[in-house]
């Protein structure tokens, strides 16, 4: 069987959070089936580090880092020209940037991770990265791809927790009162959320112009975790285990080419069927 529709030659993806945990897979799986990768993240010493390593394994292909804070948008725009001007097209855009807040577990008398203790400032620079960031990527490189009048295509990567609620339990700890009890901050569901809100606004927007916009829901990923929350989070999903860091791959590869074509402002929940129960 030919997968020909998955082949990406000559096209270019530019990937925000490009150097994190997420944003180095969905690089080597764009690498995988010839695409030109432009790896974008706020942290220089990271982005170099990254790019490097993605150069040992694929030395034939165009890797390229980028300082990019997606907080701002003249930093934005400035890429965008920079771009143009050195002759580079974005066929692709995957929104990958993002805050993912850690549970505070320690015992202090206030969890700031809980709604009512949760600081606005925090609520700012979450929503600021997650989906105002998303939001100015899609105006800039997406304008672009619309411009240019031959397609391309708008990844979103949100979460399980795009369409189910945080199940606090997980990150319960014995002998603590319910105000110090640590959860998952208000800030990643509404992020999420909005992602898949953004996705479908940007899919209708441009789809004359063939610039297709889709979003990934993922699960946990298995990341050395607490052994308590491994357990208390694999009994929540009837395949019994959380994903491996690798296991998106080819649901971006799927979602970047011409094996979606036909697919349009959808979310893909990938998390072994916890959101299904």
């Amino acid at each position: 069987m030919k997968l020909n529709k998955f082949d990406l030659s000559d096209k270019t993806a530019l990937i925000t959070g490009g150097a994190g945990l997420l944003g180095y897979q969905h690089a080597t799986a764009l690498l995988e089936v010839s695409c030109n990768v432009i790896l974008t993240d706020i942290n220089l010493s990271l982005v170099n580090k990254t790019c490097l390593k993605l150069q040992k394994l694929f030395p034939k292909s165009q890797i390229i880092g980028k300082v990019m804070d997606v907080r701002k948008l003249e930093n934005i725009r400035d890429i965008s020209l920079s771009l143009i001007e050195e002759d580079i097209n974005i066929d692709i855009l995957i929104n990958n940037a993002a805050i993912d807040p850690k549970q505070n577990n320690d015992n202090s008398h206030k969890n700031f991770s809980r709604l009512e203790f949760f600081s606005i400032d925090q609520w700012n620079i979450e929503v600021e990265v997650g989906l105002r960031g998303p939001f100015l990527c899609c105006q800039v490189f997406g304008n672009e791809m619309a411009k240019k009048g031959d397609g391309g295509i708008i990844l979103n990567i949100a979460s399980d927790l795009s369409v189910i609620a945080p199940d606090q339990r997980l990150y319960h700890i014995k002998g603590l009162n319910k105000n110090e009890q640590p959860v998952k901050p208000v800030t990643y569901s509404v992020i999420k959320s909005g992602l898949i809100g953004l996705t479908k606004y940007v899919a209708t927007y441009w789809a004359k112009e063939g610039v297709r916009c889709n979003a990934l829901s993922p699960g946990g990923i298995q990341n050395n975790q607490d052994e308590e929350f491994v357990k208390r989070l694999n009994d929540l999903i009837p395949m019994g285990r959380m994903a491996e860091v690798d296991e998106y791959k080819s649901a971006i590869q799927f979602l970047c080419s011409d094996a979606s074509i036909y697919m349009n402002g959808q979310n893909i929940i990938m998390d072994g069927g916890r959101s299904i129960l």
